[in-house]
């Protein structure tokens, strides 16, 4: 049996000393640093309507993918996380590979938003976005990439305007909304939602954070951060980090009315799954998806379950259905360099393959 561990007082010391260097040199560094931007891909603002813009990326590469392809993006973080930095971006690779890309930017709803519903931003926005897309490029249908929220934003709007859409790509997006490993499932299922949105009106960003960071509160609320004096003596790290922190903390309200129907039909009534789902008074049948379905999950994702995700295959009409898991979480899945390496090419190829 081992003795007791006997602690040197010179050592702790010096190994006080030398982390109080190590603060002070951090400090120094955290003041020197610029503001942190994001961004890697410059764009150009194509359609406007309300808070909603919709960006078209300049590539500097040749275009030689005919069909365009739209990123919607889930409403409660900003979409820049898909085009973050040089060495972290979706949009970059698929740029370099060909394709013309584009995205739509939900912005910052207020109290004027309030009563924004799913049949605004889908049959609505999304719809209109796409037709645009059609236009501008003249083709009959797009590619189309949801994100998150945005996942099954895109596939409601798949199944309901299923000749628009020639590819599906789904990324991190739930389709079981009750799987026994959801956390935020289980936040839900008890929540009146009527006097949450009743009460007040637009739901604030930082009530959201606050849900979403408790989910895994040492991992998120206290190890990142003692983490970082790890990296403080490093400018280019600590960059990287507050560019993280900046979008994490960089959320919009949401629109109650849209915020009441997504946690109702979805969370509470899992109606994506086992039927029912309505939007604007259309009933959304996703048997009607026949096109190519991309899905992509993350294998150690706390916010959508990898069978939250797998779910799709059972509920959608393709025969054309193809699964990419990654080794990673739920924001790993866009920065981390397993990410860059993997996910850009294997989206790339997949849609090359149906063009």
């Amino acid at each position: 049996m081992m003795g007791p561990i006997r602690l040197q007082p010179a050592a702790v010391a010096q190994e006080l000393a030398k982390f109080g260097e190590k603060l002070a040199r951090g400090a120094g560094s955290l003041r020197g640093l610029p503001e942190v931007h994001y961004g890697a891909s410059d764009k150009e603002a194509i359609h406007s309507e309300d808070k909603m813009v919709l960006y078209r990326f300049v590539s500097e590469h040749r275009v030689t993918e005919k069909v365009p392809l739209l990123i919607v993006y889930a409403l409660v973080n900003r979409p820049y996380m898909v085009d973050l930095q040089n060495d972290r971006s979706i949009v970059k690779s698929l740029l370099e590979a060909g394709h013309d890309v584009y995205l739509i930017d939900w912005g910052y709803p207020d109290a004027s938003d309030r009563y924004l519903g799913l049949d605004d931003y889908i049959n609505g926005y999304i719809r209109r976005c796409v037709n645009v897309l059609r236009a501008r490029c003249d083709v009959p249908a797009v590619n189309l990439l949801g994100i998150c929220q945005g996942g099954a934003f895109s596939i409601c709007y798949a199944s309901l305007y299923p000749d628009t859409v020639k590819n599906l790509i789904t990324m991190v997006t739930p389709v079981d909304f009750q799987t026994p490993d959801n956390m935020l499932s289980h936040w839900t299922q008890g929540m009146d939602v009527d006097a949450f949105v009743d009460t007040l009106g637009n739901v604030p960003a930082d009530l959201m954070n606050w849900c979403y960071l408790t989910l895994k509160p040492f991992r998120l609320l206290q190890q990142k951060y003692v983490g970082l004096t790890d990296i403080l003596d490093s400018p280019a790290e600590l960059e990287n980090f507050l560019r993280m922190e900046k979008w994490i903390f960089d959320s919009p309200d949401q629109a109650g009315e849209a915020f009441r129907q997504f946690i109702k039909d979805f969370y509470q009534g899992n109606k994506l799954l086992n039927g029912g789902l309505e939007i604007g008074g259309k009933p959304v049948d996703p048997k009607r998806i026949r096109m190519p379905v991309l899905n992509i999950y993350a294998e150690q994702d706390h916010l959508v379950p990898p069978d939250a995700s797998r779910a799709l295959k059972g509920i959608i009409g393709s025969r054309d259905y193809t699964e990419l898991s990654f080794k990673g979480g739920h924001i790993g899945i866009y920065v981390s360099g397993r990410a860059q390496r993997e996910v850009p090419p294997a989206i790339s190829a997949w849609m090359k393959q149906r063009r």
